[in-house]
């Protein structure tokens, strides 16, 4: 019995629209990240009167945006890189800032998880399912 077909012919228990519910959740998520760091430097907690430099921290967030919703494997792979970063400075913020920022700052690390977690499953499930159909 050949190698590829105990793989192809093995059951499995994940929904036929796993990938796009992965998909999405990436997407959300980082839509959330790009809106989070808009309201936050610039009306919730920003670090002046008036709004922040800060908020430029968005603006490569934007960047991967079109990457996601164009389904590119390559985006994924580098978005779960990137979202590191942005992951670091809520944990700073989260410890250091005082409310409501350090609030947000733990909204920011919530979202940079599940955005972690949507891309590396969305690569992984596409990867199965690219073997399975070899």
């Amino acid at each position: 019995m050949n190698s590829l077909n105990t793989v192809a012919d093995a059951p499995t228990d994940l929904p036929p629209n796993l990938v796009d519910r992965t998909r999405w959740l990436a997407v959300g998520s980082l839509v959330g990240l790009i809106v989070l760091s808009l309201v936050w430097e610039l009306w919730a907690a920003p670090l002046r009167p008036g709004g922040s430099l800060l908020a430029l921290k968005a603006l490569p967030l934007c960047v991967p945006l079109a990457g996601l919703l164009k389904n590119r494997m390559y985006t994924y792979r580098w978005v779960s890189l990137m979202v590191w970063l942005y992951f670091t400075e809520g944990v700073v913020r989260a410890w250091g800032d005082p409310a409501p920022g350090n609030w947000l700052a733990m909204v920011e690390v919530a979202l940079c998880l599940a955005l972690f977690a949507a891309c590396a499953w969305h690569v992984r499930l596409r990867f199965r399912n690219a073997r399975n159909a070899a």
